[in-house]
């Protein structure tokens, strides 16, 4: 007779096998909790066809349950195609929920674009709200006397929505900022002109529209901190000094060994000279000899 008991909990195992299977791909659950929130959709055509498409199920329902508690419509076929193309769905609904809530004009289309783009889209949004400020790292320049300033630069930006996609980030804006600095504290007479009044060269630098091209607005810059560094100009005419002497003295040298070279060579000409004398000296005996011997001389008493 075969073991009933054993055929039964084989089956019983089976059965739940098939239940926990079942219940995974066909997530009764969360269609219950879809319909308890009031989005409506099916079991067998969106939760299952999901399932068949590879579509996360619990992403796409919880991100349309947000949705759907805050007063927006999305269409589930867009974060369905958002969630194929690599996106991050529920980031895209929760900044496409700020966003309403702060009364900022943002779409599906132009949210998810951003997001794919690589951008966080939920913290642009909280930016735009709430700016941001961003600390420049120290900036050194020199105004016209030659003094060094160090300052500190306090930028306060906000996203700007429509230029996210494709446009440049803080880095753009910290360089931009940096540069026009510079600019603002080179074309200063005096370094005391510039501590008299930093706001001149905030206001002078943001009159520039730096921010063009970029993914934030300007709304001020501000110095936060500006500190008197090394007198370069006048390290820079001591050092020009000490070139120029360094100048001054290979020249001098240069004479010293020209004049050192002339003075042996005007000795060894009076020295070849002298030789020569003493040569036309020694050949005059020998000259006489000659003649008396030749009777060309004759001695005169």
């Amino acid at each position: 007779m075969p073991d009933i008991t054993g055929f039964t909990a084989i089956i019983a195992v089976l059965i739940l096998i098939f239940l926990l299977v079942f219940f995974w791909f066909v997530p009764v659950g969360l269609w219950i909790a879809a319909q308890a929130a009031g989005v409506r959709i099916r079991i067998i055509g969106d939760l299952v066809g999901m399932r068949l498409r590879r579509v996360n199920p619990n992403v796409i329902v919880n991100a349309q349950i947000s949705a759907t508690k805050a007063g927006l419509t999305v269409k589930t076929t867009d974060l369905e195609a958002h969630y194929l193309a690599g996106g991050n769905v529920l980031r895209v609904v929760n900044a496409l929920i700020a966003a309403d809530k702060a009364k900022i004009d943002l779409n599906f289309q132009r949210s998810a674009a951003i997001d794919l783009a690589g951008r966080d889209v939920f913290e642009a949004v909280q930016v735009s709200v709430n700016p941001r400020v961003i600390t420049t790292p120290r900036i050194s320049t020199v105004a016209l006397d030659g003094v060094e300033l160090i300052a500190v630069v306090r930028i306060t930006v906000r996203t700007n929505i429509n230029r996210l996609v494709g446009g440049a980030g803080e880095e753009t804006i910290i360089a931009r900022v940096g540069e026009g600095i510079i600019s603002a504290i080179g074309a200063a007479e005096t370094y005391e002109d510039v501590l008299e009044n930093p706001d001149v060269m905030s206001k002078t630098v943001l009159d520039r529209g730096l921010d063009a091209g970029t993914a934030y607005e300007i709304l001020s810059i501000d110095i936060a901190d500006v500190n008197v560094g090394k007198n370069i100009g006048a390290e820079l005419q001591a050092e020009q000094a000490e070139a120029d002497l360094v100048v001054a003295q290979a020249k001098a040298e240069e004479r010293r060994a020209m004049a050192v070279a002339r003075k042996q060579e005007m000795t060894a000409n009076v020295q070849k000279m002298r030789a020569t004398v003493v040569e036309a000296e020694a050949s005059v005996p020998r000259a006489l000899a000659g003649a008396f011997r030749e009777g060309t001389l004759t001695p005169q008493s």
